[in-house]
């Protein structure tokens, strides 16, 4: 798929898949699990151990199947070694501008973080597909509302705090789709191999965002 194709489909599951485990092994199976629920984003942080060989190996795995990112991206030179790696989109948790320039010079979907409108603004005019407001634990649903009414072409998504039960709430706001992280990718799952029980925790997720859009 090209960045839009990509761009595409994120929005249109509505719920990205944040991930942080303790090994590259674990990440893999992780994602296969998430993509079997019905999750088509995947974003592998760089605070997990072997993240980068893990997008590397997800990125061949399931190609065609999900749509792998690398997530705590603070810099230009990481963008380039995830995106050569096989990483379709890359999320940073703050604002850098070299950051958005690099991913646009490889055709990558960028997703900067910000946190006040301000921020967010200046991200969009940078070139930013989407601007992740982080965390959006302190901000709620209300934020992206409000934010929207004076930035409607502005693409947001939250992430920190995002689960079940506040999900659809982010959706009716306006975010294009949701970052979920622990509530989705649960520890004790993962720590108990049960791949099934993660792809129907994912399940429950996707079906919440797509409820959320036929209210």
């Amino acid at each position: 798929m090209d960045k839009e194709q990509c761009l595409r489909e994120l929005t249109d599951t509505g719920v990205v898949a944040v991930i942080r485990t303790r090994s590259g092994d674990e990440l893999v199976n992780v994602c296969q699990a998430l993509a079997d629920g019905g999750i088509k984003g995947v974003e592998i942080t760089m605070t997990s151990p072997g993240a980068i060989e893990a997008i590397y190996q997800a990125s061949k795995i399931l190609k065609g199947k999900a749509i792998i990112g690398a997530g705590s991206v603070l810099d230009p030179e990481t963008a380039r070694s995830v995106m050569l790696a096989g990483a379709d989109f890359i999320v940073g948790p703050t604002l850098n501008l070299e950051l958005i320039r690099i991913c646009k010079r490889y055709s990558k979907i960028v997703i900067p973080g910000a946190f006040s409108p301000t921020e967010i603004l200046t991200a969009w005019q940078a070139g930013a597909d989407v601007v992740k407001v982080f965390p959006a634990t302190r901000l709620g649903p209300s934020f992206i509302k409000d934010v929207l009414g004076p930035l409607p072409q502005v693409k947001l998504t939250p992430t920190g705090g995002v689960n079940l039960e506040n999900l659809g709430d982010f959706i009716k706001a306006g975010a294009v789709f949701v970052g979920a992280g622990s509530a989705l990718v649960s520890k004790q799952l993962v720590a108990d191999q049960d791949w099934d029980g993660l792809a129907k925790r994912a399940a429950d997720f996707v079906l919440a965002a797509k409820l959320a859009r036929t209210k």
